[in-house]
């Protein structure tokens, strides 16, 4: 049985961000695995919307960054300035000093910029002027991107898309959730008076029992044989990394805690494979049939189950 207190975070969440349980689900997995998320989909269908909930409910800081073409990697890290009192440099900290830190269009910047995230993501950390600034605890970096408009973008490098536990899609909502849209009072209202139903340390209490979570050897042997198939595939170019295994192995034991185990079952693995792995494959052809889910449900199909 789901965690109350992640329940009632969920239904939270639900409130706002209405008939996208699934991508709500993700985005807490993620957290509770100390991970970081990355949204693909078209402007207005709730991304921003979905970072923000997220911070209100569990009482956290919030920043959102809104990438552009101009941005320097100090707009987002910080910058250290002169003290005229003190005849010493002080250092400003950054928007991305925050719990849940929403990377807007995360691909408009060039990738000057964007490596300015990767130590953060990677290390919950970032060097100025040889000093190391330690992030606050917990860390999440929810990025976006439009998948249709690519005039003035720089796609990510493998390497930066390789620090994204998942990548998941919102789409648009159904018609009914829509038509309650249009009807209700605005997000950014409700989100104002909204009080969080879950604290920061509740949040990092629950990601320690995360890391706690039993996996059997014959669900890592399993784990491991999907992650050498993306390897061996003829219809894949790159298979997944050693990151990318211990992002399904640590995603793996967020939701068997999500769903109230204190151990990993197959489903967990199998469910989560495409949204953890997909976005880490090169393909060798780019069409339609052959898109990284498609293919990780051929290599999930083929693979025997641990009973």
């Amino acid at each position: 049985m789901i965690n109350n207190s992640l329940r009632l975070l969920q239904e939270r969440i639900d409130s706002v961000i209405k008939g996208k349980k699934d991508a709500v689900k993700m985005a807490i997995v993620t957290l509770l695995g100390r991970g970081h998320l990355l949204i693909e989909d078209v402007p207005g269908v709730g991304k921003t919307t979905l970072a923000f909930t997220l911070a209100k409910a569990i009482n956290c800081s919030f920043q959102r960054i809104q990438f552009t073409s101009d941005m320097l990697p100090s707009d987002i890290i910080g910058v250290s300035i002169y003290n005229p009192d003190t005849k010493n440099f002080e250092f400003k900290q950054g928007p991305i000093f925050a719990n849940i830190v929403l990377a807007d269009e995360i691909n408009r910047t060039g990738p000057k910029t964007q490596s300015a995230l990767l130590e953060a993501m990677n290390e919950r950390r970032v060097s100025v002027d040889r000093k190391t600034y330690t992030l606050p605890e917990p860390f999440m970096v929810i990025a976006t991107q439009n998948p249709i408009e690519y005039h003035g973008t720089f796609p990510l490098p493998e390497s930066q898309i390789d620090r994204f536990m998942m990548h998941i899609k919102l789409g648009y909502p159904d018609a009914g959730y829509e038509k309650q849209a249009l009807l209700g009072q605005s997000s950014l209202e409700f989100l104002e008076r909204m009080q969080p139903v879950i604290t920061s340390d509740e949040i990092l209490t629950m990601q320690a029992m995360v890391d706690g979570v039993r996996v059997d050897d014959s669900l890592l042997d399993y784990l491991m044989n999907v992650i050498t198939e993306t390897r061996k595939s003829e219809k894949i170019r790159l298979g997944a990394s050693t990151r990318g295994a211990q992002f399904l192995l640590k995603a793996a034991k967020a939701n068997a805690y999500y769903e109230g185990r204190d151990y990993v079952v197959p489903e967990d693995i199998k469910d989560l494979a495409s949204v953890v792995l997909g976005h880490r494959l090169i393909l060798k052809a780019r069409t339609s049939i052959y898109d990284a889910e498609f293919i990780m449900r051929e290599i999930l199909e083929k693979i025997p189950v641990p009973v």
